[in-house]
């Protein structure tokens, strides 16, 4: 089994910061790709920010320049720093992560529970 497990969403003003953090425990052989997802009410769930392996990253365009993902492999986690927040970023995000759970297995992809982030104006 393998568990991802986030912490840190709460309640922000408008151009505050918070910090989300995901831990992924269990069977672990190797993390791959680490992730951040969010959905608002309403909408679809979308890709706000990934991670690779070697440390290559990438942003989804509301918000580069404010958020910054990070990850450390000894600890198994990857990190979602958020930036000047904006009421537009108001979601639950998920954490995602690509785990091969041996070395004969090509892995899996495996979600977070979520946690909540608002953003008051």
């Amino acid at each position: 089994q393998v568990q991802l497990v986030e912490s840190g969403g709460g309640l922000a003003q408008a151009g505050g910061s918070l910090r989300l953090s995901c831990a992924v425990s269990g069977s672990i052989f190797r993390i791959n790709d680490m992730g951040w997802y969010r959905q608002a009410p309403g909408k679809q769930r979308e890709l706000v920010a990934v991670i690779t392996s070697t440390e290559s990253t990438n942003y989804a365009d509301s918000v580069k320049g404010r958020f910054t993902i990070s990850r450390d492999n000894a600890k198994n986690t990857v990190y979602l720093e958020m930036n000047s927040l904006k009421p537009e970023d108001t979601a639950v995000y998920y954490c995602n992560a690509y785990v091969r759970r041996d070395r004969w297995s090509s892995g899996s992809y495996y979600w977070g529970q979520g946690t909540q982030v608002t953003v008051s104006s």
